[in-house]
């Protein structure tokens, strides 16, 4: 119920909608209990002393019929137009609410997710709102109302027979609860099963390459096979539990017809009930049990709905390590000068990354962030755009705490080229304006020459408008990292991230991206997190990180001749 009420409350926009379809319902159901009483009055008709003048009667009646199963249809047909209406509407809300919701939670959240599991609570779990909005909730509306209506009216006919007719409803409610707690469980495992199966067929598919490059078609194949079948399984036993429980209230509900044909049978009989006041009885009666078993039938869409709100709204509860403060400061222009006072950090106790870190970044200068793998380099990257805060100690900007700093401003102080770069399936100048959605193509290109990658796309029959392909994989390693760098040059931010922009390029790329690197070094603040030492030799500052903290800092000469990590890090990779 607690999840009912949430979702009826996010789906407030279209209360008058959702009134309208409640109002069709009322209406149908209405004029759905004047059938009966029309044909039970014919029957009077007939079987009094019917003459030829009576026909105008009978024909006045059989239209009255046909206008209410006329109006009847119109009335149906509203009711789950506005309930549709109003269901995919909150669907394509919750998606979009979620999806958003999505995008400002930490990187911590995501440490444990799988894509295409969130995928499934996305697009899957959601679609379940409409089975509660434009199905369950108005089927039951309708039923209730039609049990209702015919049970007062079953009373009127005849109140002892009427009551026989309500003996079954016990028996159905009591099998109904059971069945329900049956049931949910079994509805919650089908989602997550669901949810397992979009996520190993979202790893799949990203990792196709390798899985063909390494030959694991077979294992591949047999772990989505798996996944599949759990699912059916899954889906077979909410079959299972549903085909015992729908036979099963359709027989209490036919023993209920039986008694009462048996005892009304022996009435007419007695000459306690007239033949027209019988027709009429088993005609309501029909219309009773009918939506008692539409109403039952509706537990099913319920409870499919709820099992899928509740991961809906597991996901929406969810909040965000990171967070900006009431009153955090809106940076309009950072001079970019960074310093990291005794930071510790700790992705989890098992495993500490940085431990009581400490220096500075001069604004306008370019500082190198160097040490053996694992130390936690790029880290401090992910420190200073604030995807993780300092378990202690503190980063400042300009001397202002980055916790003190709206996230918006922040970043938009910052740009990163990061070692595995992203590219949208678009053109070359969409992903390269993609930090600057208003940029002119001249900057673009500007941006391009900057980055040494301008020269590439001229030759492209394209040009700037070829499309890169998902996640880039019409372009090269080295390519794709030239791209990143326009990005990023394109957005004018006073502090420029590289992280491991050359680990994974050829001798010729790296070149062109260490002159791209040099030819900013003195106009912006230039972190160079680096594993190849070639970038980082001409750097205002080198700083070594190694696993006790910062092992040394100071300028490329001056580190060689101390002979200390630095100048073993270089010998290294010499030899």
């Amino acid at each position: 119920m607690r999840c009912i009420l949430r979702l009826l409350y996010e789906a407030k926009k279209y209360y008058w909608q959702l009134a309208g379809a409640v109002a069709g319902i009322v209406a149908y159901t209405a004029i759905n209990l004047l059938g009966p009483a029309l044909i039970s009055q014919l029957i009077d008709l007939l079987t009094s002393n019917f003459s030829k003048a009576d026909i105008p009667k009978v024909q006045h009646l059989a239209l009255l019929l046909l206008g209410t199963y006329m109006i009847r249809a119109i009335f149906r047909l509203a009711s789950d137009y506005w309930a549709h209406y109003a269901a995919w509407n909150i669907v394509a809300e919750m998606r979009v609410k979620l999806y958003n919701h999505l995008q400002n939670l930490s990187l911590r959240f995501y440490s444990d997710k799988q894509t295409g599991q969130l995928m499934s609570q996305v697009v899957n779990d959601t679609a379940q709102f409409e089975l509660l909005i434009a199905h369950a909730i108005p089927n039951m509306l309708s039923s209730l109302f039609i049990v209702i209506g015919v049970a007062v009216l079953l009373l009127f006919i005849n109140p002892w027979l009427a009551l026989l007719t309500f003996i079954p409803v016990p028996f159905v409610l009591l099998f109904s609860l059971y069945y329900a707690r049956r049931i949910y469980p079994a509805y919650g495992i089908h989602q997550a099963r669901l949810g397992d199966m979009n996520a190993v067929l979202q790893d799949n598919l990203s990792g196709l390459k390798e899985i063909q490059l390494f030959g694991r078609q077979d294992c591949a194949s047999q772990l989505f096979s798996t996944q599949t079948y759990q699912w059916r399984d899954a889906v077979m036993k909410v079959v299972w539990l549903g085909g015992v429980y729908h036979p099963a209230v359709e027989s209490i509900l036919a023993m209920g017809t039986v008694i009462v044909v048996g005892f009304g049978g022996i009435m007419a009989l007695d000459g306690l009930l007239s033949l027209g006041d019988i027709v009429r009885f088993l005609l309501y009666l029909s219309l009773f049990y009918a939506p008692l078993t539409t109403l039952v039938a509706s537990v099913d869409s319920l409870l499919q709905s709820v099992a899928g709100a509740e991961r809906v709204f597991s996901l929406l509860d969810a909040q965000p390590d990171i967070q900006d403060k009431p009153d955090a400061v809106a940076l309009d222009s950072a001079q970019g000068h960074l310093v990291f006072q005794n930071v510790t950090f700790h992705y989890d106790q098992q495993t500490p990354v940085l431990e009581d870190i400490s220096f500075a970044i001069p604004a306008g200068s370019m500082v190198a962030i160097v040490g053996p793998t694992g130390v936690g380099k790029t880290t401090t990257a992910a420190l200073l755009t604030r995807f993780y805060d300092p378990l202690s100690g503190h980063v400042t900007l300009d001397g202002i705490n980055l916790r003190d700093i709206s996230l918006t401003s922040l970043r938009n102080q910052i740009s990163v080229v990061p070692q595995d770069v992203f590219l949208f399936n678009g053109s070359i100048a969409d992903n390269i304006a993609y930090g600057k959605p208003t940029a002119k193509r001249d900057e673009i290109i500007q941006a391009a020459k900057q980055a040494y990658i301008h020269d590439f796309i001229t030759t492209l029959p394209q040009g700037y408008d070829a499309l890169v392909g998902e996640r880039g994989v019409l372009l090269s390693g080295g390519q794709k990292q030239r791209l990143a760098i326009a990005r990023a040059l394109l957005r004018n931010t006073p502090i420029l991230i590289f992280d491991e922009a050359t680990a994974s390029v050829d001798m010729e790329a790296e070149t062109k991206i260490q002159q791209a690197i040099q030819e900013l070094a003195g106009n912006r603040t230039l972190v160079v997190i680096a594993h190849r030492l070639s970038t980082v030799r001409r750097a205002d500052k080198i700083v070594v990180l190694d696993n006790a903290g910062v092992a040394e800092q100071g300028r490329h000469e001056d580190l060689l001749a101390k002979g200390g990590l630095y100048a073993r890090l270089c010998a290294t990779q010499i030899n």
